[in-house]
Parts: C-alpha cells; sequence; structure tokens
C-alpha cells in the first residue's frame, strides 16, 4: 500500500496531479469524459478583472516536442466566472479548486483576488506574473525580484486564503524572484510558465502566430522545468507546483525529487484528455516500482 497524499499549504490532496491552467479550462469538458474528483485539484483558466476575448488568429501553432500559444488570456472577467463557472463546477467537482488570476496592474490584481478570495470552492489564489502573451502586464511583473514582489504583498494583504506565486522562465535568475515573493509573504509557487519561442511559415516568410511569439510547452520544456523547479526548492523553503512538459507518472516522481510537491499537467491534456486521469492512477504502479511508500517523503529528495 502506497501513500499519494500530500499536503499544499495546509489543505491535504488525495494525490499531486492537478490540471494546469490554460489547458483544463474551469473542468467542464473534462467531467464529461470522467470523473475529475479523481485528481488532487485543478488550477482553472486564467482569470482577469474584465473580459478580455484574447488575441488574434492564429494563436496555436505546433512544434517539435511541444506547441506554441499565444491565446492572451481570453476569458470571461471575474464577475461572470463567479456567477456562472463556480456554481456550475460544483456539479462536477467537490475539492477546493486553483483559481489562476492575471491583471495588467497592482489594483487589478489585487480586486480580482479578492473577489475570488470570497469564494468557497477556492482554495489557492495562484497569481500569474509571467504570462508571455500578452503585449503589457504580466511578463513585466515577472521579470524583477521587486516587481514580483510588489504584486505579492498587495495580494497577501487582501487574501485569507494561501497565495501561490506563477513565476517564468524568462529571466535569468529565478531563485532570487523566488526569494523576493517568498519575503513578500507567498505562501507558495507554481513554475515554470512558457517560455518565449517562435515559428516561421516558410509558405509566407512570416511568424505563423498572428503575434509573432508564443509560449512554448509541452515535452520539450520538461528539462527545463525540472531545473528551475529545483533551484528555486534550494532557495527556498516553500510549497513549489511543478509545472512543464509533464506527461507521465515518473515524471511526476522526478518533478517531486526536484522540490516539488504537487505537479501540473498542461499541454498534454489537449493530446490526451484522458492523461491527468490516467497518471493518477499509473502512480501506485511506479511508485511500488522505485520503492516509495510515501511521497510526502520523497519532496526534495534528490541526492
Amino acid at each position: 500500500m502506497v501513500n499519494t497524499a500530500v499536503d499544499l499549504c495546509g489543505i491535504t490532496l488525495s494525490n499531486p496531479i492537478m490540471g494546469a491552467s490554460g489547458c483544463f479550462g474551469y473542468g467542464a469538458e473534462f467531467a464529461e469524459l470522467y470523473d475529475i474528483n479523481c485528481l488532487g485539484s485543478f488550477s482553472f483558466k486564467g482569470t482577469t478583472l474584465h473580459p478580455r476575448f484574447g488575441n488574434s488568429t492564429p494563436r496555436i501553432a505546433e512544434s517539435t516536442g511541444g506547441l506554441l500559444n499565444a491565446v492572451g488570456l481570453q476569458n470571461p472577467g471575474v464577475h461572470k466566472v463567479i456567477a456562472e463557472e463556480l456554481p456550475r463546477m460544483r456539479g462536477f467537482f467537490t475539492k477546493p479548486v486553483m483559481a489562476n488570476v492575471s491583471g495588467f496592474s497592482l489594483e487589478e490584481y489585487v480586486e480580482t483576488c479578492r473577489l475570488l478570495d470570497g469564494q468557497d470552492q477556492v482554495g489557492w489564489l495562484e497569481v500569474n506574473v509571467s504570462c508571455p502573451n500578452v503585449h503589457m502586464g504580466g511578463l513585466s511583473f515577472g521579470t524583477t525580484p521587486q516587481s514580483a514582489a510588489a504584486v505579492t504583498k498587495a495580494v497577501k494583504a487582501v487574501c485569507s486564503k494561501p497565495v501561490i506565486v506563477k513565476l517564468s522562465p524568462n529571466v535569468s535568475d529565478i531563485a532570487s524572484i523566488a526569494k523576493a515573493c517568498r519575503d513578500a509573504g507567498a505562501d507558495g509557487l507554481s513554475l515554470i510558465n512558457t517560455l518565449v519561442g517562435m515559428r516561421i511559415d516558410l509558405k509566407t516568410f512570416r511568424p505563423v502566430l498572428f503575434n509573432g511569439t508564443g509560449g512554448l510547452s509541452g515535452p520539450a520544456v520538461f528539462p527545463v522545468a525540472l531545473r528551475m523547479v529545483h533551484k528555486a526548492a534550494q532557495a527556498v523553503d516553500m510549497p513549489i507546483i511543478g509545472i512543464g512538459g509533464i506527461s507521465s507518472a515518473e515524471d511526476v516522481i522526478e518533478m517531486m525529487l526536484a522540490g516539488a510537491t504537487a505537479v501540473q499537467i498542461g499541454s498534454a491534456n489537449l493530446v490526451d484528455p484522458f492523461i491527468c486521469r490516467d497518471i493518477v492512477e499509473d502512480l501506485p504502479r511506479v511508485m511500488a516500482r522505485y520503492k516509495i511508500t510515501d511521497l510526502k517523503k520523497i519532496i526534495g529528495g534528490m541526492c
């Protein structure tokens, strides 16, 4: 018998597998395919204070080992999420859910987090300071310790629930930003978000994406994500959610050995919508294979 349960900022997850924001929507589409209560939780679609249509198309492009996206935070806005999406979610998901929040000013971050913090279903606020798919806000907030700390401190002032800051890999020193978020009061970290990349259409000699660049995700980024999770875990003693290219139970074990308490699975859901369920089911087998009896005991356990 193995124990897959982990503790994420004071909330027990039955297992460390979470659907990642941006690739899991508000859970409804996946709930039509299987009982998503088998997951530890999921982070719902990135939410902003006001509705966003997102970027112009094309905004998705395939790439070797993954995909590029420049969706641009398309979402209905926090008021509609609270009025429509969260009530609908009650019908198919009974566990605490993670609310992913983006903003283009401190005031927007604060107000969106304040509103979502008051919702019973929300267990954690995942504050995205790292989205590379918009031309303002997002990326700039996550590229310096000072700006990341400013968002963290402002959000913590209005939230009673754990605040987990989602960091960008598009920086030179992830450790300094992790420390700044910790010192500003963050309860945990998520990393990584996508890496900035591009593709060129050889028929037109123009970028494939309308935006020119987008965020690279998928198996190609897994080694980068693993390194950055490990580096952040060495810098700060706090829960970390590992994200980036995870597509198997073995990948989950690697992430946890590097220092992650839980993991989020993103792009793999677009290839196989059952991937999160299948990894949850396969995790005990892989644990037994490597003589792991309790997942909590391997967190940060890389020799």
